[in-house]
């Protein structure tokens, strides 16, 4: 799998405030200038030719309810616009998980072990190379998990791509 670099750490600074706010704040507006600095990362030429599909994270649904929308779909969405390739909402979640934000590694992947199924038919991923979109990376253990039911379900190569990146608990500053 790829990572692509991101743009900004996160919770510090102007980027943490722009997640917070988009997460938490009702400004979904800010997802196309979030998708728009997103596009302009530096990908080798293999993957901006081969990217095929993007693959939003899932939003557990009650927080989808009490928030109103995904951020991680709105960002894949414009994201699409940019790269000129589809939007397959290919995942979801068979069950709750608790937050990440203030778990440790460990738990973040205990957390989300198992948390992610592939939700269309298998033909719909076979081969294709997708980017894989979410708001924020720490540890991975979402993405991972993410791409673990991708790869299981066909899909050939999983890129990730975020907005920025929070501190996990063994990053030296």
């Amino acid at each position: 799998m790829r990572v692509a670099r991101s743009v900004c750490w996160v919770p510090d600074g102007v980027g943490g405030a722009i997640v917070h706010a988009l997460k938490y704040g009702g400004w979904s507006r800010a997802a196309t200038s979030m998708a728009s600095r997103m596009a302009r990362l530096d990908w080798p030429d293999d993957v901006s030719n081969e990217r095929s599909a993007i693959v939003p994270v899932p939003l557990e649904p009650k927080r989808a309810r009490e928030r109103g929308y995904n951020q991680s779909l709105m960002l894949a969405r414009a994201l699409a616009t940019t790269w000129k390739i589809p939007v397959i909402e290919a995942l979801g979640r068979i069950r709750a998980t608790e937050s990440q934000t203030r778990l440790t590694p460990g738990d973040r992947l205990r957390n989300v072990a198992g948390a992610f199924v592939v939700t269309v038919p298998k033909a719909m991923l076979a081969g294709r190379h997708v980017v894989l979109v979410d708001d924020v990376v720490t540890t991975a253990a979402t993405l991972n998990s993410c791409a673990a039911a991708l790869f299981h379900s066909g899909a050939r190569i999983i890129s990730y791509v975020t907005f920025g990146r929070a501190r996990a608990s063994g990053d030296r500053l």
